[in-house]
């Protein structure tokens, strides 16, 4: 008996393996290969093309750690994650609570908030491009028209105000989306402890502190990581709107890394700095998960 049952054991074993080999062979070939491949490329002077690759051991994370131009793009990426975060995130919730409150076309509402999502990078940055351009853009012909001439600004191409143009415009783009996480999320809170609210006389921001706020922490917590994770890799908007200019003003890791790699031909740095980049997402997206797990519970 013990020993049929243990026969019957290695068989399904044997048969599992079988079923889980195809995902281990695609995963091993998709994900495990490149990133060993990317590993020992970073560690070489190779520039993509040629067939000969010379090792170089840690000269690029040397040329990393001292390139000021490396710690421009740095600083840049860290300010558009912070300023992302907090704007997405602040806009999402105000347009969740607002649509929430809509009674009569909702539906619509709700469509036309969600409309930039469906664009691509590409497709809103040239739009935004046009909107924001000096001559010809509806910003400055809104301003001369009105008599202000004289605030019109060249928006991608003055360096005070390249960057936050691009925020402006990413935020556009991607609040919808997260509008829909909160809005799921503020649809889960029972009617009930609202009323009761109501009753004890609470204000809307009282309400918004002790009830609201606190039933959305799990949608918050989504919504931020989220938006943390897609502002450390923003690519498209820049790409499209200023090309990492004026000079190097809005350059970040994700784009400096393009332009290395296939712009400058210099694969293996290029390669470096995206563990770099993976490195510093896997370190801050650990943080966030720690501590605002840890608020949820605590709320």
């Amino acid at each position: 008996m013990i020993a049929t049952q243990r026969l019957k054991k290695k068989w399904w074993t044997h048969y599992a393996i079988w079923f889980i080999l195809p995902s281990l062979l695609l995963y091993t070939a998709f994900v495990i290969a490149p990133t060993a491949s990317s590993v020992y490329l970073s560690l070489t002077s190779w520039d993509g093309i040629s067939p000969d690759i010379r090792f170089i051991g840690l000269d690029n994370f040397r040329e990393i750690i001292n390139s000021p131009r490396v710690h421009n793009a740095f600083m840049n990426t860290m300010v558009f994650a912070t300023v992302l975060v907090l704007l997405e995130n602040i806009v999402a919730l105000g347009l969740a609570m607002l649509v929430d409150q809509v009674k009569w076309f909702s539906n619509l509402f709700r469509s036309i908030f969600y409309f930039p999502v469906l664009m691509s990078g590409v497709v809103m940055g040239f739009i935004w491009v046009i909107i924001l351009n000096y001559n010809f853009g509806v910003i400055n012909q809104i301003l001369d028209r009105i008599g202000l001439s004289s605030m019109k600004v060249d928006w991608l191409g003055d360096p005070d105000t390249a960057l936050i143009s691009i925020i402006l415009a990413t935020v556009w783009k991607a609040s919808g989306f997260f509008m829909i996480i909160y809005l799921a999320g503020l649809q889960g809170i029972p009617k009930e402890m609202i009323e009761a609210a109501n009753i004890d006389g609470a204000n809307r921001w009282q309400q918004f502190r002790h009830i609201t706020f606190p039933l959305l922490a799990g949608a918050f917590t989504v919504c931020v990581m989220l938006s943390m994770i897609n502002s450390l890799k923003i690519f498209d908007q820049i790409a499209v709107m200023t090309d990492g200019g004026p000079g190097f003003e809005t350059e970040t890791l994700t784009y400096i890394i393009y332009k290395v790699a296939f712009g400058e031909l210099r694969q293996g740095f290029g390669t470096a700095l995206g563990i770099v980049l993976f490195l510093i997402t896997l370190v801050i997206s650990f943080i966030q998960i720690k501590l605002l797990r840890r608020r949820e519970v605590e709320m």
